[in-house]
This record gives structure tokens, C-alpha cells and sequence, in this order.
């Protein structure tokens, strides 16, 4: 069974930058969508930012301007820049992955934003 493997949490200070990758274990196709959502304690877990097939990206408003969702040439490894980083930030960063039959989730990296 092909997982999903997350890097890149940490814990960084207010104001600084985090890069997070999630690449798939094995082989895997016809990825419609890839993206990053995050869960903080107490909270729902909630879309940060998706990039379709065809390079369509959407975000969301909380992260606007500050974060990029991008993809390799391959398009199986999907990247996060999170820069401007703020406490609020503070939650668990799961990577997903969907195609016509299956929606993959990795188990999350955290990410710990200082102030």
C-alpha cells in the first residue's frame, strides 16, 4: 500500500520560514489533487492550500501571501513554503493526495510557531 511520507515541521520562531515536502512511498497515478491541511488542538482540521492536476492552486485567506503550494516535475512530491510564519500557524500539517479511487492522507508533521 503506498503511503504518503511528510518532512519539514519544526518549530521556528514568529516571522520565520518553514518548507514541507510529501512524497508518495511508491508509485502512484492520476493524482487529480494535492494539497496541505492542518488541524490545530481544539480545532477542526482545515484546508491550508491545493494544487490540481492542471496547476489550478487555491488557498486559504489566512495563509494568502504568505504561503506557496507547488509540486515537482513529476508531479508527485507536493511542497509547502510557509513564510511570515505566526503562532497561529501552530497545528499539525497533514499532506493529501486524491485520485478517481483513492485519497491518501500522510500522519501529519507538526509545525510550532513561537512568538
Amino acid at each position: 500500500q503506498v503511503q504518503l511520507v511528510e518532512s519539514g515541521g519544526g518549530l521556528v520562531q514568529a516571522g520565520g520560514s518553514l518548507r514541507l515536502s510529501c512524497a508518495p512511498s511508491g508509485i502512484i497515478f492520476g493524482i487529480n489533487a494535492m494539497g496541505w491541511h492542518r488541524q490545530a488542538p481544539g480545532k477542526e482540521r482545515e484546508m491550508v492550500a491545493v494544487i490540481t492536476s492542471d496547476g489550478r492552486t487555491n488557498y486559504a485567506d489566512s495563509v494568502k501571501g504568505r504561503f506557496t503550494i507547488s509540486r515537482d516535475n513529476a508531479k508527485t512530491t507536493v511542497y509547502l513554503q510557509m513564510n511570515s510564519l505566526k503562532p497561529e500557524d501552530t497545528a499539525v500539517y497533514y499532506c493529501n493526495m486524491k485520485g478517481w479511487v483513492y485519497d491518501k492522507w500522510g500522519p501529519g508533521t507538526q509545525v510550532t510557531v513561537s512568538s
